[in-house]
């Protein structure tokens, strides 16, 4: 019983953290030095991470996975890109390739990626392989649990020393909504184990447009280890962030994560829809940045989304995220 009790207690204390950032864009300003907001450009589900002292920002580019590089995180999205993978004609995986994932695992690079053959009803999630970062990469496979249904959005949470894949899939083999999924991986680029239900949209700020959660990204602070996700459907204002945080226990209990009742990251009167985050550190790792999409202008949907990137606060190792800042 001490892990559900430690559930409900860190959701509490959770949401306290989330409602005192309500003050807005100001909160992000006491972070630092640094600017709150650094560029905005289009694209949808951005990707960054940092390693070995060099930002990566990985994103598809039609049928294939593109990379760039940087020094810096000012410089990061006009850097210029390189394909590391074009994925064959006439495959499963040839074409919808959606929100691809960069990942620095055991020494190696990884990718995941959603992609399917021309219908959407057949999205899986692929992995592909390489010794650096922006080289050419090698095909892995499909990364699925015992059941082989419809997938998206994979990421990988490290815990207790051992790696889950977590990802939003269809509870049948039809549309109608998404849940978040966990299973135990023996390697970076296999399941071992049944699928676990981790989030389902449960919550009305989770249902506007399609009851969906979407888009898991880890976020680790202090100690700390949250997911953070998508939830209502992305084509409408509403798409925001809700965030689960790790009590402790056995991962694939879902009981053991605490989901925030409130929006952890919603739109305001001037951006809309954002969602779809990933997070990234200054190199000294003193301040944390959270990757997005939005739009400025209500109603555009899939069309007016922009990536965008800004600065968060941290109170006893919970994100406080604030508000989207207008550009």
């Amino acid at each position: 019983m001490f892990y559900p009790v430690m559930a409900v207690l860190l959701s509490l204390f959770t949401c306290l953290a989330t409602l005192s950032g309500a003050a807005g864009a100001r909160l992000p300003a006491s972070c630092g030095g640094e600017p709150a907001f650094l560029h905005e450009g289009g694209g949808a589900d951005p990707w960054y991470c940092l390693q070995g002292g060099v930002y990566y920002y990985c994103y598809s580019v039609g049928n294939g996975v593109a990379v760039k590089s940087s020094d810096t995180l000012e410089d990061l999205y006009d850097a210029e890109g390189r394909v590391v993978y074009r994925a064959p004609g006439g495959a499963p995986y040839s074409t919808d390739w959606w929100a691809p994932e960069l990942h620095y695992l055991d020494g190696m690079w990884y990718i995941y990626v959603a992609a399917d053959d021309g219908a959407n009803e057949h999205h899986r999630m692929y992995a592909l392989q390489c010794d650096t970062p922006d080289g050419d990469y090698t095909f892995c496979g499909q990364i699925t649990d015992p059941t082989d249904r419809w997938a998206i959005d994979g990421t990988v949470v490290k815990l207790n020393g051992q790696l889950y894949f977590v990802w939003s899939g269809w509870e049948g083999e039809t549309d109608g909504g998404q849940n978040l999924y966990i299973a135990h991986m023996a390697d970076p680029t296999h399941i071992d184990g049944e699928r676990h239900l981790l989030s389902s949209p449960d919550k009305k700020w989770e249902k506007n447009g399609m009851p969906i959660n979407e888009g898991p990204a880890a976020l680790y602070l202090k100690g700390r280890t949250h997911v953070v996700y998508s939830a209502s459907g992305s084509w409408t204002d509403e798409y925001c962030l809700g965030m689960l945080t790790y009590a402790g226990g056995d991962p694939l209990n879902r009981a053991n994560w605490a989901k925030c009742p409130v929006p952890v990251f919603q739109k305001t009167d001037t951006v809309f829809g954002p969602g779809h985050c990933s997070f990234v550190t200054s190199k000294d790792g003193q301040t944390n940045y959270i990757v997005y999409h939005g739009n400025d202008v209500s109603g555009t949907g899939w069309s007016g989304r922009s990536v965008r990137v800004q600065q968060f606060a941290t109170l006893f190792g919970v994100p406080v995220f604030g508000t989207p800042i207008t550009p």
